[in-house]
């Protein structure tokens, strides 16, 4: 059983006419994937906002459908452009022994206890998260990835170093194990290369500015010939 739980209520409402639901404070949303046709469903926006920050899209949610029970993923959710606001969610109905798919954050941890940092490098995660799977209960909330060991900027977390839980394997069988998931860089350093290429780019454009001047002025040397003659 899920700690995450929502109530939905069917709906009726489809197309332009949602705007009005929306207007209520409700969320228009889908549950598809189970034995039957998409459920068309709504439910309030504060409670429906509290359980997606909580379940993200790793972890199960038991959705009561109209008085009926479904475990489910978010797999989208569709926000305003401008207001950033909840415009509508997607559910994929599951059950307890199916393998599914979902998409579950990297935490490093621990950076601050190694060499790198003790020597005022920095680290930058560029990957955030990753496709696993797994059935509902082993899914993790993070795959959580211990950077004590890091010591130069030659050094770096990769996709073959993530350690899955047990009953946990990744979806894209086809990821490079040696992807980045986060580099080791020296930051006073690549502020000393940004400011050498700075004053490298000032000097070609003055030397650019020199050099039109002087095609300028041998230019302009011949009429001033012709008017002295």
């Amino acid at each position: 059983m899920s700690e995450d739980k929502l109530s939905l209520a069917k709906r009726e409402l489809t197309g332009k006419k949602v705007k009005g639901l929306r207007e209520q404070g409700l969320i228009p949303s889908v549950v598809f994937g189970g034995k039957g046709d998409p459920i068309l469903t709504q439910s309030p926006y504060n409670e429906t906002e509290k359980v997606l920050l909580s379940a993200g899209y790793h972890s199960p949610i038991d959705l009561d459908i109209a008085g009926k029970k479904q475990m489910a993923l978010v797999k989208v959710v569709h926000l305003d452009p401008v207001k950033r606001t909840i415009m509508n969610v997607e559910f994929q109905a599951i059950s307890a022994d199916q393998v599914v798919e979902a998409t579950t954050p990297i935490e490093i941890i621990n950076f601050e206890q190694s060499d790198a940092s003790k020597a005022h490098l920095t680290i930058l995660q560029v990957m955030e998260e990753i496709d696993v799977k797994a059935k509902p209960a082993d899914l993790p909330e993070a795959i959580i990835v211990d950077a004590s060991d890091l010591k130069t900027v030659e050094d770096g977390i990769v996709v073959a170093d993530l350690k899955l839980p047990k009953g946990v394997e990744l979806a894209d069988k086809e990821l490079d194990p040696e992807s980045a998931v986060a580099n080791v860089y020296d930051p006073a350093q690549e502020a000393a290369e940004r400011e050498a290429e700075a004053e490298a780019d000032k000097a070609a454009e003055e030397a650019r500015a020199a050099e039109a001047e002087a095609e300028a002025a041998a230019d302009a040397a011949p009429a001033e010939e012709e008017k002295a003659e």
